[in-house]
């Protein structure tokens, strides 16, 4: 019985792990060319374009490739 509650328990966390995962994007705004760094992936009818791999798993990888992105504005 333990070991059937052991496994589940093994399951659930495995599920869950993933979505609490945070994932963060560098959005440039069109106009200004102004980027920044977001939580959420904009809609594809927003006014912003995702730049570099997409996804970074931590705010400061995040932080690394905007200094390095050379079409970022230093505002």
């Amino acid at each position: 019985m333990k070991f059937k509650l052991a496994i589940a328990g093994l399951l659930i966390a495995g599920f869950v792990a993933p979505a609490l995962a945070e994932e963060y994007y560098v959005v440039q705004e069109g106009p200004t060319k102004k980027c920044t760094i977001v939580k959420e992936k904009p809609s594809s009818s927003s006014s912003f374009k995702v730049l570099g791999v997409t996804v970074f798993k931590s705010e400061s990888e995040a932080s690394g490739y905007m200094k390095t992105e050379k079409v970022c504005t230093s505002d």
